[in-house]
């Protein structure tokens, strides 16, 4: 239980740190509405992360079990998978801020605490890289022995936290701590740290 605990903490936080488009939008979401409808919405994307993390921890376990003759080359693929995205992670970032480029976006009309949960849960699963991210993590991880329930709710419910707590802390920073997490600099040094979190994790799996 404690590998599956420490293994969802790690792997929501590797999707969750960096600052895109969904996290910029969520800092500013709070600036001009309130702590509340930001909290709101930071557990929007923080569901969404979770949603990703129960699917890909159900359907990885139930495609581990049908693929165990494979799973070797499975776990070198899916470490593969994880290292691609950790490189393109990073280069994107370090292009962007390189080009000193930040996307201008129409801020719309504040929405309400359960509007902003809505959305952001929405906005979240539109994108494709937190399933390949989830569902590559599972399977590289998995064995020929089954996984006990306990401990896919355990990963599930350690994803989830891990990117509230983080989500949470981007809606609750403020103005000073928004300029400096979605600035150019710090777009960069986010990215960066979740590109190494995700190496690191695909090291562990390709070991």
């Amino acid at each position: 239980m404690t590998a599956a605990l420490v293994a969802g903490l790690v792997a929501g936080y590797g999707i969750a740190v960096p600052v895109g488009a969904v996290g910029t939008y969520l800092v500013s979401l709070t600036a001009r509405t309130s702590l509340r409808t930001g909290v709101c919405a930071a557990l929007g994307v923080a569901a969404a992360d979770g949603i990703y993390a129960l699917l890909a921890t159900v359907g990885g376990t139930a495609v581990a079990a049908v693929l165990r003759p494979v799973l070797g080359p499975l776990r070198w693929a899916s470490a593969l998978v994880l290292l691609a995205l950790a490189a393109w992670g990073a280069t994107t970032a370090v292009r962007r801020y390189r080009a000193h480029r930040l996307t201008a976006r129409i801020a719309p009309p504040p929405p309400s605490p359960a509007r902003a949960f809505l959305s952001l849960l929405g906005l979240t699963l539109l994108n494709p890289t937190t399933v390949i991210y989830f569902a590559a993590l599972v399977l590289g991880t998995g064995t020929g022995d089954a996984v006990r329930p306990v401990d896919q709710g355990v990963f599930v419910l350690a994803a989830f936290a891990a990117s509230a707590s983080w989500q949470v802390v981007l809606a609750g920073g403020g103005a000073l701590l928004g300029r400096a997490l979605t600035g150019h600099r710090g777009r960069l040094v986010t990215a960066l740290v979740s590109s190494a979190v995700m190496t690191v994790l695909a090291v562990r799996m390709a070991g």
